[in-house]
C-alpha cells in the first residue's frame, strides 16, 4: 500500500442544483479531469477564475477495500508546465466540471456541476475525518440520492457516458432507492 497517499472519507449525493445562496456565478474552480485509460490515474488541470491561476496534478485514487468506496487513498504529484506537457498525450478522456464550496451545518461541502456531455449532473461531496463521521452524517436537505460507492458515478466511468445514459441511470436508481433522509449509511 502507498503510505504517502492520504486517506479520504467521503460521501456523495446527487443534487438537483446548487443550494442557496450559491449560484453558477458564485466563486468556484474549473476542473478538467483526463482519465488515463486502464489505470487508476488522472491528470487534473484546475483553474481559479478569480485569480486566473492554473494548477496541474497527476492523481491516483483507489479504494482501500473494494467493498467500501467511501474510504479511498489519494496520491498526488503537482506538476509544472513542462511535466504536464509530457503527460498531454493522455488527454482526450476528459470530463469538465465547476466546483463550488459552501458551509452547511458547520461542514464545508463541495458541489460539482458537470459541463459538456454530462451537463445537468450535479453532485454534492463531503470529506470527513473518520469512518464514524461517515456513519453519523445526516444527509442535508439538498441531497436527493446517495451515490457513495456507486461505480456508475465514478469519474473514470462518467467520462465514457453521454447525457441519455446518465439520465437513465439517475431515473433507474431514483425509482429503486428510498430518499436519503430515510437511508442510514451503515
Amino acid at each position: 500500500m502507498n503510505k504517502t497517499a492520504q486517506t479520504e472519507f467521503q460521501r456523495l449525493f446527487l443534487i438537483e442544483s446548487l443550494p442557496e445562496p450559491l449560484t453558477h456565478a458564485s466563486s468556484h474552480l474549473q476542473i478538467f479531469d483526463n482519465y488515463i485509460e486502464n489505470t487508476r490515474m488522472r491528470l487534473r488541470l484546475m483553474r481559479d477564475p478569480s485569480t486566473k491561476e492554473w494548477t496541474r496534478i497527476l492523481q491516483q485514487r483507489f479504494a482501500i477495500d473494494d467493498g467500501d468506496q467511501a474510504v479511498t487513498k489519494l496520491a498526488e504529484i503537482h506538476l509544472n508546465d513542462a511535466e504536464y506537457a509530457a503527460f498531454e498525450r493522455f488527454r482526450g478522456r476528459e470530463i469538465r466540471k465547476n466546483r463550488y464550496f459552501h458551509e452547511f451545518d458547520r461542514m464545508v461541502w463541495a458541489f460539482d456541476c458537470y459541463l459538456g456531455e454530462p451537463r445537468g449532473l450535479n453532485i454534492a461531496k463531503i470529506d470527513l475525518e473518520s469512518r464514524e463521521q461517515l456513519a453519523d452524517l445526516t444527509p442535508p436537505p439538498f441531497a436527493l440520492i446517495e451515490i457513495t460507492g456507486d461505480p456508475f458515478f465514478a469519474g473514470e466511468n462518467l467520462v465514457t457516458k453521454n447525457y441519455a445514459e446518465i439520465r437513465a441511470e439517475v431515473e433507474r436508481i431514483g425509482s429503486q432507492v428510498r430518499p436519503v433522509s430515510e437511508t442510514p449509511y451503515e
